[in-house]
């Protein structure tokens, strides 16, 4: 049941409980007790709305950094990451195999501010060994949603 749950609730955190419980065919106080289960677990660690900022008036610029790290004694890369992911301007954190250790991925107002925090904060802790910096051109999908939907003419064509 947790499956199912999780499922639609990835697909739209929005969803009316009352909505939710008939379509998984539960009571909804169980639902919401499952659900408030799984938020205490950090099984469900937040809701997001997707947005796309380019649609907007609104400047940002979001980068992909590579990061090579010497892994710390008896905490491998755990306590990096975690000096890493501390920083307001990361948005996420990925563990990486390949030829580096980390992806971070950061917002910044522009390629500047990005190019200050990797050489002021990223590139300066300790264990962090080297950085490659990519930034994003544009965004075509975002955690399974389109962003740019093509408007397609569904009419059919009547000829004579």
């Amino acid at each position: 049941m947790r499956k199912k749950i999780l499922t639609m609730l990835e697909q739209n955190g929005r969803i009316d409980l009352k909505d939710l419980a008939v379509l998984l065919d539960i009571d909804e106080a169980e639902l919401a007790n499952e659900i408030a289960q799984m938020e205490k677990e950090h099984i469900i660690c937040g809701y997001n709305t997707i947005i796309n900022w380019d649609k907007t008036t609104e400047e940002k610029v979001t980068a992909l950094i590579e990061v090579k790290v010497a892994p710390q004694r008896g905490h491998g890369f755990d306590n990096l990451a975690e000096r890493i992911y501390n920083y307001s301007e990361v948005s996420s954190l990925y563990l990486m195999s390949g030829g580096f250790d980390f992806t971070v991925i950061i917002e910044g107002k522009s390629m500047k501010d990005v190019a200050l925090f990797v050489s002021g904060k990223l590139a300066t802790i300790d264990g962090v060994l080297s950085t490659a910096t990519h930034f994003v051109l544009k965004k075509y999908k975002v955690y399974g949603v389109a962003l740019e939907k093509e408007n397609k003419d569904e009419r059919i064509l009547v000829t004579p």
